[in-house]
């Protein structure tokens, strides 16, 4: 028996869209996989629904269609979903100073903050090195709100960008807490998750009703912990300086020994979804999905805008970011890929989502061997969105429309 015969997989494809099946099935059998499943949704529906390999490093354990991956980066599009419902609801306001409802964030010099400069990640907020959040911290929430109420800006607010990579979840979730009384994690699961019939989850309720995938650690993940970065890009020279605002901004903000109980709500990088649902999240973004729609076209055509571009000063990459949704192009979401109209978020651990407003394509590739990269997108998301494009750009024009 082969390889890749003896691999356990599921899941259907249109007959348009085989090449991503053959991407997909091609990376087990070349032994680049232990578990994925990748989805695809194209107005309105799924087209792409696989799903292979196992869910534990043993092998022992094949990947279900419910499987869930831990999302890291990813993440933030369920907390920017969440907040852009509740600007579609009038419950928060982009331009508002986020002081207005949290009086305590205006100390030094933040009292002109608003929502919008969070989620183009311009705020300047990005450190919480003087308070790192901790285990116990997660659980409690209110430690992190205060730390980040304390927190300086490391520019002037709206002047430049750098990737929040810790404080961007926590950020928007003390602001929805403040205006609705439930965490961004509790509001996702009722306004959202729900009607959607999502497998999302930022804080998992119940241990015992969902199938985890256990992630191989990944480059990310070995750095954070105390790894050597190397110095193949300024990344991850910064990343090895105490001193410099990258490493500052991540692994001096957070001190998780021991980790984190799963059920604690992570809103920056603990996630964990599957990719079917994380596919229909963005598709929900774009138009209906079963009669569901997430927010208007005149918000939805919004996150796609530029808000910021050029120099970030936390990645030391160029990059592009739209209303709480990575833009291209970046080399971790790069527009070689197809990516020319699309807005998502790559996840270091080498999750990748997107969604195409041009195609109205919705994309999610969830898997648990990690991400042998650090600063660009992996290699198999990218051969698989590659695959998409290609995919869709072969219709007629009759089908396209």
């Amino acid at each position: 028996m082969s390889e890749s015969s003896a691999v356990p997989r599921g899941g259907s494809w249109d007959s348009a869209f085989a090449e991503v099946a053959r991407v997909f099935h091609g990376h087990f059998a070349a032994g680049e996989e232990i578990g994925a499943a990748v989805c695809v949704y194209h107005r309105g529906r799924p087209v792409v629904d696989l799903w292979g390999g196992f869910a534990d490093p043993d092998r022992t354990d094949p990947w279900r269609p419910s499987s869930l991956g831990v999302l890291a980066s990813p993440t933030k599009a369920l907390v920017s979903s969440a907040a852009l419902l509740l600007v579609d609801r009038g419950v928060l306001e982009l331009d508002r100073p986020i002081a207005d409802h949290w009086p305590e964030f205006a100390a030094h010099g933040k009292e002109k903050i608003t929502l919008r400069m969070v989620m183009s990640h311009r705020s300047g907020v990005v450190c919480l090195d003087h308070d790192p959040i901790t285990a116990d911290y997660m659980h409690r929430h209110t430690p992190i709100a205060e730390a980040l109420a304390v927190a300086r800006p490391e520019w002037e607010p709206d002047t430049a960008h750098g990737y929040h990579a810790v404080t961007y979840g926590y950020l928007v979730s003390e602001l929805v807490r403040r205006r609705t009384g439930r965490t961004v994690g509790a509001f996702f699961a009722d306004e959202i998750a729900t009607p959607l019939g999502l497998d999302c989850y930022i804080g998992l309720p119940d241990l015992g009703a969902v199938h985890l995938a256990t992630m191989i650690q990944s480059k990310a993940e070995d750095v954070m912990s105390g790894g050597d970065p190397g110095d193949a890009i300024a990344m991850l020279v910064e990343l090895g300086n105490p001193g410099s605002l990258t490493h500052r901004s991540t692994v001096a903000s957070m001190a998780l020994y021991p980790e984190p109980d799963l059920v604690a709500e992570d809103p920056s990088y603990g996630g964990w979804a599957s990719a079917q649902s994380l596919a229909r999240l963005y598709a929900a973004l774009l138009g209906e999905v079963d009669g569901f729609r997430l927010v208007s076209p005149e918000t939805s055509a919004q996150i796609g805008r530029v808000h910021a571009q050029g120099p970030c000063r936390i990645t030391m990459m160029s990059t592009a970011w739209g209303l709480g949704f990575m833009l291209p192009d970046s080399p971790t979401f790069p527009a070689s890929a197809g990516l020319t109209t699309a807005f998502g978020f790559d996840g270091a651990n080498g999750t990748f989502t997107f969604a195409d407003p041009r195609y109205d394509l919705a994309f999610a590739y969830v898997q648990n061997s990690g991400s042998r990269e650090l600063g660009s997108i992996d290699d198999r998301a990218y051969r698989l969105v590659q695959a998409v494009y290609s995919s869709v750009e072969r219709r007629s024009p009759k089908e396209q429309s």
